[in-house]
């Protein structure tokens, strides 16, 4: 490894960490279409690719770790190194959130879906995701800050959610594991979207050096929503 140049080294790292964020926005977008189409054995699949997700993740933070120990890097090479390593663990509970969506689908009636947008959550998951992403790639402010701005929007969709359910449950005859599900489905997605505004915000990290520290949290929106 030290016959290498440095920057060398960091572009292998660079390029794992963009093929790990394929494989993981797969696996998610394969979870959303199983989730509509009620497609158990999709949920199967789901299961077993984030099995190799889980190994690659692995992988590239020991390579990492070897770099760090051998190459002992500085400033931005450093920030660079530790940027890779956050973003690796956000992408590797990405890939839970979507097992977990998947392992809903005999839960939840596909009908019973669309008295929520939760195609429209994760679509819009989906693109932070690959956006804060390309922010690294690109080393890109404008757009990892647009990650940033466009997590509100999911986080305002997942309190209406809420919202719908908590008022819903409340019937006699609703059906409240079909509305506790969603609500978990919901949730999922939610968190999917904070993942990738942390990615976002470590991009912003390593480009201006500045730790960018978290606002109100996304519970404390959901809380205060309520007594609006």
């Amino acid at each position: 490894m030290a016959d290498r140049p440095v920057h060398e080294h960091i572009k292998d790292l660079s390029n794992s960490l963009v093929i790990l964020s394929d494989k993981v926005l797969k696996n998610f977008s394969g979870a959303m279409a199983a989730l509509f189409s009620s497609d158990l054995e999709g949920g199967d699949h789901i299961k077993l690719a984030d099995g190799e997700i889980d190994a690659s993740e692995v992988r590239l933070e020991e390579q990492c770790l070897v770099f760090l120990a051998l190459q002992q890097p500085v400033a931005r090479d450093l920030r660079t190194i530790i940027t890779i390593l956050k973003i690796n663990t956000d992408l590797e509970r990405i890939g839970d959130l979507a097992v977990h969506i998947s392992e809903r689908i005999p839960e939840i009636d596909r009908a019973f879906l669309r008295d929520f947008h939760f195609e429209k959550m994760g679509e819009l998951a989906k693109e932070m995701v690959q956006k804060s992403i390309q922010a690294f790639v690109n080393k890109d402010r404008q757009l990892a800050e647009e990650v940033c701005e466009m997590d509100e929007e999911l986080d305002a969709i997942h309190r209406a959610v809420f919202k719908k359910v908590s008022a819903e449950i409340r019937h006699a005859e609703a059906d409240a594991t079909q509305y506790i599900v969603a609500m978990s489905i919901s949730r999922y997605i939610e968190r999917i979207g904070d993942h990738a505004t942390r990615i976002a915000r470590e991009v912003l990290y390593l480009i201006t050096g500045e730790i960018i520290r978290h606002s109100e949290s996304s519970f404390e929106k959901l809380i205060q929503s309520l007594k609006d």
